[in-house]
């Protein structure tokens, strides 16, 4: 998503999302279509096991445009990002502001922005977008220039390059955002005319920075083509770009934490697809570089309206289940709210308001790290009143509604991730701690920001479950 975004980006993934799957790469053939309308009722129970250890530092991100600010403002962004312990910003370059004219650099704001970056240790990923209009493909009087691709994709590729080698500091760079919407790619979406714009840019990138990874650009949703069906990424797929080693990136923004409106629940059937696509397709790494929801309290536009309360919630439950599935980095959308340059919903992504004061999503993400730890690796699931004697709790076996999730951290302590769609209440069995039988645990509410100690009675521990992220440790 982009700050100086002016239209409407199409729906939110609802549909089936088509993918072919084969061992050497997609035939069409082969597609099959993932589940799709959601029936009438209590939605499914989720219990979707972690495939490897996470590592927040690492693995979570923020967007972030610091070059907007006032420099004290930026600085103190910064100093709130590292007060949680991240290390990785995502940074917009917008090429036709760098250069309104032919040969007219402006880097004054770009240079204070890297520099803050490099001076407070972040990682880097930085993409470049929007077409200066003498460089644009756009026709006479069209009012958006910068939507338009490049007439010449060399002359982008020469900029990416220059930009590569001013910044050093930058450690991924990201070769455009969403050009499978037309906010970002007019007049028509076109995998063929992106890779066109892609493969010089790759060449220009190794040949000045051949250290440095290189991303494909973020696809928005699970990269759906406006207009035209499909998915960006398995066009991309069938013209080779994956042969060009790059990261595959996209923006899995749902109206709901565990995916489309009305409990449909497919995030876990949707994310999964898609990824095992690009690694069958050879992708070595899979990133979400946008994902998130606007506080914004209207009118509506587009999301639905969720407020500061619905946003701290939202973003714990969906990085609860993103940690659980086979992304190497995700990125949240977005360190602080934006000024009247974007839209009314675009301007309340944010974890911290315009003027720097922390949001309830802030604090709400803060305390979900300090009780994660650093580091988590797989659990066993906990097991269920009712589920005795089996090797495990399978989903089928958890109430309606309720969503689980096991990890254990490095100090031998196992915590357990949970909400439900409803209030409910819950009963755990044979609770093991790191010294055999537990006999008490901490139940943690990280958006309320409260704990309360709970005991665990003849091995059963009884619990009210909320419509909120919790997290029970011992």
């Amino acid at each position: 998503m982009d700050a100086r975004r002016r239209q409407a980006l199409g729906q939110p993934a609802r549909a089936a999302v088509a993918w072919a799957l084969a061992s050497a790469g997609v035939c069409s053939a082969q597609a099959r279509s993932l589940p799709g309308a959601f029936k009438l009722g209590a939605p499914k129970a989720l219990a979707p096991q972690p495939l490897k250890p996470v590592v927040w530092a690492d693995f979570l991100g923020l967007n972030a445009q610091l070059q907007w600010f006032p420099e004290e403002i930026a600085r103190q962004q910064v100093r709130h990002l590292q007060a949680l312990g991240l290390k990785w910003v995502r940074l917009a370059l917008h090429w036709m502001l760098l250069e309104p004219e032919p040969g007219q650099l402006k880097f004054e704001g770009t240079d204070r922005m890297m520099a803050l970056v490099q001076q407070a240790g972040l990682h880097s990923v930085v993409y470049v977008v929007g077409s200066p209009r003498f460089a644009s493909s756009a026709p006479a009087g069209a009012p958006y220039a910068d939507k338009y691709p490049p007439t010449d994709p060399q002359v982008f590729a020469q900029r990416m390059a220059q930009l590569a080698q001013r910044y050093p500091m930058v450690d991924v760079w990201q070769v455009w955002n969403e050009p499978n919407i037309p906010g970002f790619w007019q007049p028509r979406i076109d995998p063929e005319g992106y890779a066109r714009l892609l493969q010089p840019a790759v060449q220009a990138l190794r040949k000045a920075v051949p250290d440095k990874p290189i991303a494909l650009a973020g696809m928005a949703y699970y990269s759906e083509m406006a207009g035209r069906g499909g998915l960006m990424l398995e066009s991309l797929g069938k013209l080779g770009v994956f042969q060009l080693k790059l990261i595959a990136c996209y923006h899995p923004y749902t109206a709901e934490p565990e995916g489309a409106q009305g409990g449909a629940r497919d995030f876990l059937t949707h994310a999964p697809f898609v990824n095992k696509g690009l690694r069958a397709l050879g992708a070595q790494q899979v990133w979400a570089t946008e994902w998130g929801w606007s506080s914004y309290d209207g009118p509506k536009e587009e999301q639905p309206i969720v407020g500061e309360a619905g946003q701290a919630g939202h973003t714990l439950k969906r990085l609860a289940l993103m940690a659980t599935q086979d992304f190497d980095r995700i990125f949240l959308f977005t360190l602080a709210d934006l000024d009247a340059r974007a839209g009314v919903r675009d301007r309340r992504y944010g974890l911290l308001r315009e003027n720097g004061a922390r949001k309830p999503v802030y604090h709400a993400l803060q305390r979900f790290l300090a009780i994660c730890g650093p580091r988590l690796e797989p659990g066993t699931p906990v097991r269920f009143d009712g589920s005795a004697g089996r090797s495990g709790a399978a989903a089928e076996a958890l109430p309606d509604g309720l969503v689980s999730i096991a990890w254990r951290r490095p100090d031998g302590k196992r915590v357990w991730m949970a909400w439900a769609h409803q209030p409910m209440n819950v009963s755990l069995v044979d609770l093991v701690g790191a010294a055999g039988a537990a006999r008490s645990a901490t139940w943690h509410q990280p958006v309320a920001g409260t704990q309360r100690e709970v005991r665990i009675e003849a091995g059963v521990l009884r619990l009210d479950v909320g419509t909120d992220l919790q997290i029970l440790v011992w």
